[in-house]
């Protein structure tokens, strides 16, 4: 976790509500309090990180541990949105997953090009799907360590 009995704070960019809520569903499933930031478009991830908008207020909107994004988005493109967080000088620390139906080869190297931690490819079988999200569960939110 965080720091000891702290929630772990996820911001998930995912456009597509199913996507979004088999993330939720299986994240929820971990004994630890995490708490899943939703938004459903490029700019609306921009405007949380960067606190504009709807959340300039920083009660609103807590920095993410951890970012899940989507690439194929709504208004600004996932590789923007990346290269956006990681150019910044508070929030280039923070790990982002991305978690993106392409397994094309030149997305993967883009992602990782602009500094992306992990590029996972969601699987078109629901229940691979629900496997990989307890598997990056138990990495990223039981046994990986968040900076304080």
């Amino acid at each position: 976790m965080s720091q000891e009995g702290e929630p772990i704070i996820i911001l998930l960019v995912e456009d597509d509500p199913a996507h979004a809520e088999i993330v939720r569903r299986n994240l929820k499933d971990f004994c630890v309090a995490n708490r899943i930031i939703h938004v459903s478009d490029g700019q609306a991830a921009l405007d949380y990180l960067f606190r504009q908008g709807a959340y300039a207020d920083p009660a609103v909107s807590p920095r993410p541990h951890i970012t899940l994004l989507d690439l194929r988005l709504p208004k600004v493109d996932g590789l923007e949105v990346l290269r956006r967080i990681k150019e910044d000088g508070e929030l280039k620390k923070m790990p982002v997953v991305v978690l993106t139906t392409s397994g094309a080869e030149s997305d993967v190297a883009n992602a990782y090009t602009h500094g992306v931690e992990s590029y996972l490819v969601k699987p078109v079988d629901f229940d691979k799907f629900q496997g990989l999200m307890k598997t990056f569960g138990f990495y990223w939110l039981a046994w990986n360590r968040f900076p304080k």
